[in-house]
C-alpha cells in the first residue's frame, strides 16, 4: 500500500470517528422545533453559582429575557444568576445576549447560539430572535433538575419558515381561567409560536367583557347545562351544572401583556354573523324578524339558526361599538370575526334581510354575507386593524383586499384566496385540528370527530402544490386548533395538545429539508421525559400499536406487521387473546397469521408499559 492510500485510509478513518463522536452528542439532546443549521463542537458549558447573565442595555427587552433565563436556571444552580449589562467585565462563565445588524440574511426572529466551554452567546437582529435563542437554549439543559449541567457546546444558526405560527384555543364551549390561559400561551412560547388565536364567542358562552353592553357577560356568559355526549348521539344527554365564566377588560390586558413578554401576538375571534346565540341572548333585537326571540344561551353543539340580522342598522351599529372596545384591548394588528357556518335560513324569511338586498343589489344571501363581512371589515380599518376570517369569507362579493384568509376546510380555500393575492393562514381540518383522535378511537377520550396522529400532524406540508411561486408568497403560516366542545378541563386540554403541539412547530418553523419523521421520533423520547418533568399530561397515543396485514415476500402468506409512531418501539404480543406483558413474543418483524386470531400488542419501555394495548381480530 503506498503512501497516499495510507493517507486517504487515515483521513477516511477521522472522519469517521469524527461523525460517530458527533451523533453521539446529538443523541444527548433535542431541539424542536429542528434548526436551520447545528455544528457539534468539543467540549461543554457548566453553569453554576458564578455564572453571570450579561446583556445589552440599548435595549430594555434584553434585561427582561436575561431575568426570565435567570429565573429558568434557579433550580439548576441553586439561585438565581447575577444580571450585568454589556460592556462588562470580560471574561469566562458568561451567558451573554447581544443585537447585532451584521447577521446577513437573517430576519428580525433569527438568532445565533454559540456555546463553548467558557460560556454562552446569544445574538439576534432583534430582542425576539434573542427570546427564541433562549428556548433552544432552555431544551438543551438535562429534563430532570438534579442532574449535572453540562449543556453541549455547539453552534446553532436559525430562523423561521413562517411569520404566522399560531395555536388557536377555544375558551366559549368551556371556559379557562386566566393562569390557565397563561400556561397555554407558556406551551406556545416553549416551542417558538408566536400567534395565540382567541376564540372568545359562540353559541355556547360570550367571554369578554364589552362596558357599553353588560348583558353580553351577564347573560351571554352563562349557560344552564352542558351537552356530554356526542351532538349525533341520541337520546341527547346533558349534564345538570351551569356552566360560565368571561375575561374583564382588567383581566384581557394582563393576558395580552403576558403574551407580549413571550412575542406572542393575541388575536382575538369575535364571531359573527353565526355563532352569535350567546349575543342574542341578551341582546334579542339583533335577531331576525319584528319581535326576535327571545334567545337561550345554546346548552349544545353544533350549527344553529341563530344569527344577526344582516338588515338592521342597528346590528352593525352594536358590532362597532364591541369592535371599539375590542380594539382598544388588543395592540396587534389582526380581529378576527369567524365568517363560519352561517346559516342563511333566517336571512331568506327576514324582511329586514330581504330590503337590504334589494337596496345593495345583491343576488343571494351568500352575496349578502359578502356584505356583512365587508362592512365589518370598513370598521376595523378605520380602526387601524385588520380582518381575518374563516374561508367562508370568500362567498358574495370581492373581498377586501387587506382581509386574511384562514383555510380550514381542507386547502381549497387557502389556494382560492392566495390567487387572488389575499395573505393566508393554512389550518386544513385534516391535519392541524388537535381536538381530533390522535390514537384508535375505542381507547381515546370522545371528540368531535375525525384522526389526526401526530405523524399526520407532522407530515403536513403548508405550501399547497396547485400554487406558483409568486402565489405562494401569499402563504403566511399554518395553525393547530383545539376547539372545546369535548375537552371540560385543563388536564384534558393538555392531553389533546400535546405532543402534537411539537409536530405543529417543527412544521411552522423548520424548512421542509430539516424535517425527518424518523429523527423527530427519536426527539420526542426525550420531549416526553421533559412533559412527565412539568407535570404536562401528555397523550402515549404515539405509543399505540397498529396493525397492517401484508403479503409474505416469499410466501404471499398473510402477515401482520406492528408499528408505532413512536422511536425504536420495544414492543410484545399474543395472540390468543390475552393481554400482553414482557413474557409474550417480543415482536422482531412480520409473522405469520391464521384466520380468527385476536392479537393484542402493547409498546413497552424500561420494563413499564407505554400507552394502553390494542387488538385485531384477523377476518
Amino acid at each position: 500500500m503506498n503512501a497516499l492510500k495510507i493517507l486517504l485510509m487515515a483521513v477516511l478513518i477521522c472522519f469517521i470517528n469524527s461523525d460517530a463522536g458527533a451523533q453521539e452528542q446529538l443523541q444527548q439532546f433535542s431541539i424542536v422545533p429542528e434548526p436551520e443549521l447545528v455544528k457539534v463542537m468539543p467540549g461543554n458549558f457548566i453553569p453554576n453559582s458564578a455564572t453571570v447573565i450579561s446583556y445589552e442595555d440599548k435595549n430594555s427587552q434584553l434585561k427582561f429575557i436575561a431575568d426570565q433565563l435567570s429565573a429558568k436556571l434557579k433550580s439548576h444552580t441553586g439561585g438565581k444568576l447575577p444580571l450585568r449589562t454589556l460592556p462588562g467585565v470580560p471574561g469566562k462563565n458568561q451567558i451573554v445576549f447581544k443585537l447585532s445588524d451584521k447577521l446577513p440574511g437573517m430576519g428580525a426572529e433569527g438568532y445565533t447560539l454559540d456555546i463553548n466551554s467558557s460560556g454562552i452567546v446569544i445574538t439576534a437582529k432583534q430582542p425576539q430572535g434573542c427570546f427564541y435563542g433562549m428556548q433552544t437554549l432552555l431544551q438543551l439543559l438535562p429534563v430532570n433538575h438534579g442532574d449535572v449541567v453540562a449543556i453541549p457546546a455547539l453552534h446553532i444558526q436559525d430562523q423561521p419558515r413562517f411569520s404566522w405560527r399560531g395555536a388557536m384555543l377555544d375558551v366559549s364551549r368551556h371556559f379557562f381561567t386566566v393562569e390557565q390561559v397563561k400556561k397555554y400561551i407558556d406551551f406556545l412560547a416553549a416551542y417558538k409560536l408566536n400567534t395565540f388565536h382567541w376564540h372568545l364567542t359562540d353559541n355556547q358562552g360570550w367571554r369578554i367583557e364589552i362596558k357599553k353592553y353588560p348583558l353580553l357577560t351577564s347573560v351571554g356568559a352563562w349557560r344552564k347545562r352542558s351537552l356530554i355526549g356526542h351532538f349525533e348521539e341520541q337520546p341527547e344527554r346533558f349534564d345538570a351544572v351551569p356552566h360560565g365564566g368571561f375575561y374583564t377588560q382588567a383581566e384581557i390586558k394582563d393576558i395580552v401583556a403576558y403574551a407580549q413578554q413571550k412575542y406572542i401576538t393575541v388575536v382575538p375571534e369575535i364571531d359573527l354573523p353565526g355563532h352569535c346565540t350567546s349575543a342574542l341572548a341578551g341582546y334579542p333585537e339583533l335577531g331576525c324578524g319584528e319581535n326576535p326571540g327571545p334567545f337561550e344561551v345554546k346548552d349544545k353543539w353544533g350549527v344553529f339558526d341563530d344569527v344577526y340580522c344582516a338588515g338592521k342598522e342597528n346590528t352593525f351599529k352594536f358590532l362597532e361599538d364591541v369592535f371599539t372596545e375590542v380594539a382598544a384591548l388588543f395592540p396587534g394588528k389582526v380581529i378576527h370575526i369567524g365568517g363560519d357556518e352561517c346559516r342563511k335560513t333566517n336571512w331568506k324569511s327576514c324582511t329586514y334581510c330581504q330590503a337590504r338586498m334589494e337596496k345593495e343589489g345583491l343576488k343571494d344571501e351568500h352575496e349578502l354575507q359578502g356584505y356583512f363581512i365587508n362592512r365589518i371589515a370598513q370598521i376595523l380599518k378605520a380602526k387601524n386593524k385588520r380582518v381575518i376570517g374563516w374561508d367562508e369569507i370568500l362567498e358574495g362579493k370581492e373581498l377586501a383586499t387587506d382581509a386574511i384568509v384562514m383555510s380550514w376546510r381542507g386547502t381549497t380555500g387557502g389556494v382560492m384566496a392566495a390567487k387572488k393575492h389575499h395573505d393566508v393562514v393554512m389550518t386544513p381540518t385534516t391535519y392541524l385540528y388537535l381536538d381530533y383522535y390522535q390514537g384508535a378511537p375505542y381507547l381515546e377520550p370522545l371528540t368531535i370527530d375525525g384522526f389526526n396522529t401526530l405523524e399526520r400532524v407532522y407530515s403536513y406540508e403548508p405550501i399547497p402544490s396547485e400554487l406558483n411561486g409568486d402565489e405562494a408568497k401569499y402563504i403566511k403560516g399554518l395553525q393547530g386548533n383545539i376547539w372545546t366542545e369535548f375537552i371540560p378541563d385543563f388536564n384534558h386540554l393538555q392531553y389533546m395538545a400535546f405532543p402534537r403541539l411539537a409536530a405543529l412547530a417543527e412544521v411552522a418553523w423548520s424548512s421542509p429539508e430539516k424535517k425527518n419523521w424518523e429523527r423527530f421520533k427519536g426527539k420526542m423520547e426525550r420531549e416526553y421525559n421533559r412533559y412527565e418533568a412539568l407535570g404536562i399530561n401528555y397523550s402515549k397515543s404515539a405509543y399505540q400499536v397498529g396493525f397492517e396485514m401484508v403479503s409474505g415476500a416469499r410466501t404471499q402468506k398473510p402477515q401482520m406487521v406492528l408499528k408505532t409512531q413512536s422511536y425504536n418501539p420495544e414492543i410484545y404480543y399474543s395472540l390468543d387473546g390475552t393481554d400482553p406483558d414482557q413474557k409474550s413474543i417480543r415482536y422482531i418483524g412480520p409473522f405469520n397469521v391464521n384466520p380468527d386470531a385476536k392479537i393484542k400488542a402493547a409498546t413497552f419501555k424500561n420494563g413499564v408499559q407505554i400507552g394502553k394495548t390494542t387488538e385485531y381480530t384477523v377476518k
